[in-house]
C-alpha cells in the first residue's frame, strides 16, 4: 500500500490525532543517502514527523524538523510541506551501533543529547520557530516536550521504522494525539489506557492495521469523526536555478574564487544527493549578472 496521512477528531473536538505509513517515502531516503539500519531510523522517524506536522499547515506552508545532538548520527533534518511531501538528511548516514538489550535500534544513543527546533513556514514575514532540550533522543519523546512546551499541547507521539535483515524498510509510520483545552481527566485516563494497549506503531502496521484501524485502537471508546486519507511522499525540490540563487548568495569574492581556483564547481543536494556541474564561463555569467543585480 502507498504511504498514506489520515487525520481524525473526536466529536466533541476536544481530541486531535493525524496518523501515517511511511515505509515508502522512508526506503526512498534510504537509497537516495545510502543509511544503515540507525540512520534509517532516525531520519524515518524525523520525516514521518514532519509529514504529520505539514499536514496541520494551511496550502503553501512549510514545517522543518531539526535534531541536533552530540552523537555519531550528527544532525538530523526533515522538511515537510502542506502537500504531503518530505524530504531530509542527516550528517552521517554510515552511523551504526550495537542494538539495545531490548534489541532494539539505539536511535537515542545515535543521537545524542542536544535540542530539537522547528521552524514553520506559514506565510508570514518571519518564519515561527521553537526550541527545546531533547528528552532522550528517540524523536518521538523530544517531539511530545516541543507541543507541550513550545505550543502549549499536551500530546502523545509514537514514531517507529522497522529495518528488514536486507536493511529494506519494511514498515514505517507514526501517529501524533493531540488534546485541546477542556479535556476531562476522564477523557485523559482512557486515552491512556488506550495507548498502553496500542502497542508500537511498528507492531499495529505488522499486524496489518489500517489506518483508520489504528486510530480506532488508539481513540477506542471516543466518538471518532474520520477525514479522508491523503498521499504522502518523498520530494526534492530542488531545481538548477535555486542552485544558481545558492551560489549568488555566496557573495561575489566568493564567486570569483572558485572562478579562479576551479576548472569545474560542483554543488550536490543535501536532499536528493543530485550533483550540478558548472563550467568556469558559465560561473562569470552568474557574478556579472550579481554585479549587475
Amino acid at each position: 500500500m502507498s504511504d498514506s496521512l489520515i487525520r481524525a477528531i473526536t466529536k466533541d473536538a476536544g481530541i486531535l490525532m493525524s496518523a501515517a505509513t511511511s515505509a515508502e517515502l522512508v526506503e526512498r531516503a534510504r537509497n537516495i543517502h545510502k543509511t544503515l539500519p540507525l540512520a534509517t531510523a532516525a531520519l524515518g522517524r524525523t520525516l514521518t514527523a514532519a509529514a504529520m506536522m505539514g499536514d496541520q499547515l494551511k496550502d503553501g506552508g512549510s514545517v522543518t524538523v531539526q535534531i541536533r545532538g552530540n552523537g555519531p548520527l550528527g544532525a538530523v533534518t526533515a522538511v515537510g510541506e502542506s502537500d504531503g511531501f518530505v524530504r531530509g538528511y542527516l550528517q552521517n548516514p554510515a552511523c551504526d551501533l550495537p542494538l539495545r538489550a531490548d534489541g532494539k535500534l539505539d536511535v537515542g544513543r545515535g543521537v545524542g543529547r542536544g535540542y530539537l527546533m522547528v521552524v514553520k513556514d506559514i506565510g508570514l514575514k518571519e518564519p515561527v520557530s521553537g526550541t527545546v532540550a531533547l528528552v532522550n533522543g528517540e524523536i518521538a519523546e523530544d517531539l511530545t516536550r516541543y507541543f507541550a512546551e513550545s505550543e502549549q499541547l499536551p500530546s502523545a507521539c509514537a514514531l517507529g521504522v522497522l529495518v528488514d535483515t536486507d536493511q529494506s524498510v519494511k514498515c514505517a509510520g507514526g501517529y501524533l494525539v493531540q488534546l485541546m483545552p477542556g479535556v476531562t481527566d476522564a477523557e485523559i485516563d482512557r486515552l491512556e489506557a488506550n495507548l498502553a494497549k496500542a502497542g508500537a506503531m511498528t507492531s499495529m502496521l505488522s499486524r496489518g492495521l489500517t489506518l483508520p484501524e489504528i486510530v480506532r485502537t488508539v481513540l477506542d471508546g471516543f466518538d471518532v469523526e474520520l477525514f479522508d486519507e491523503r498521499p504522502i511522499g518523498y520530494r526534492c525540490g530542488c531545481t538548477r536555478g535555486k542552485v544558481v540563487r545558492a551560489l549568488v548568495s555566496l557573495g561575489r569574492e566568493e564567486l570569483q574564487r572558485l572562478i579562479d581556483e576551479e576548472e569545474q564547481t560542483e554543488l550536490t543536494c543535501q536532499f536528493c544527493d543530485k550533483i550540478y556541474h558548472f563550467g568556469r564561463e558559465e560561473l562569470r555569467s552568474i557574478l556579472a549578472s550579481a554585479v549587475r543585480d
